[in-house]
């Protein structure tokens, strides 16, 4: 997995995200990552993986809120190249999930292995977003000091979204803490945040790189009506 964060000012993003959700912000200024990976091994707890939901390339556009003293991630977009996952994540918990084609490539099959480049596309299909890069992990991994920038971005064990009468929900989620790993990322085209009229500042972003991730998602719950 790859994180690509840009700092934006507050009024940049507030139009993309719902009003009821704050923007969080570290030193002042609202963040915002595009986030390509692999999921491998999707399956309901205590039951064998099914074909066609297990594996597939995803790539998140997320920017982070808090409510009722929960940090939680707020996903502008969610693009999948399983049309069976795109389907039930929309239906089951409300995320804007988008079909989209996609392709990876690695310089080994082992992707734990230190140095590997993977060489990542997507487009959605029926619209604009799309991705092109090449990334590889820049160092050893750790795990996100608390009060760091890297903790406030990724150490967050819930999701929000609203849906289109304004009701809040929130699914939690569980899992050890990011190893994290410097990155090295050159990205030949991006236009992931264009769909929802962000321009993405000129500037290098803050590039972090993890190996695996093993996650538990559970159900969503409505917090508010």
């Amino acid at each position: 997995m790859l994180f690509a964060h840009w700092a934006m000012p507050v009024g940049a993003l507030r139009p993309a995200v719902p009003p009821e959700l704050p923007i969080d912000t570290f030193d002042g200024r609202a963040w915002i990552a595009v986030a390509p990976f692999e999921v491998t091994g999707l399956r309901l707890r205590g039951t064998p993986a099914l074909p066609g939901l297990a594996r597939f390339a995803e790539t998140n556009v997320r920017t982070y809120t808090t409510l009722d003293g929960r940090p939680g991630v707020h996903f502008l977009s969610l693009d999948a190249a399983s049309r069976a996952a795109v389907a039930a994540a929309r239906r089951l918990y409300g995320l804007p999930y988008f079909l989209a084609r996609m392709t990876i490539e690695r310089s080994d099959d082992t992707i734990e292995r230190s140095g590997d480049t993977i060489a990542y596309a997507t487009r959605r299909v029926g619209g604009d977003a799309a991705l092109r890069v090449r990334y590889r992990p820049a160092g050893p991994a750790a795990e996100p000091r608390p009060g760091s920038l890297e903790h406030f971005l990724v150490e967050r064990y819930s999701l929000y979204a609203v849906d289109a009468r304004g009701r809040v929900r929130r699914t939690d989620i569980r899992h050890r803490p990011w190893p994290l790993q410097p990155a090295a990322a050159e990205i030949e085209l991006n236009t992931m945040t264009a769909p929802d009229g962000i321009a993405l500042p000129d500037e290098a972003p803050l590039l972090h790189y993890a190996a695996r991730q093993d996650v538990l998602v559970g159900p969503p719950r409505r917090l508010r009506t």
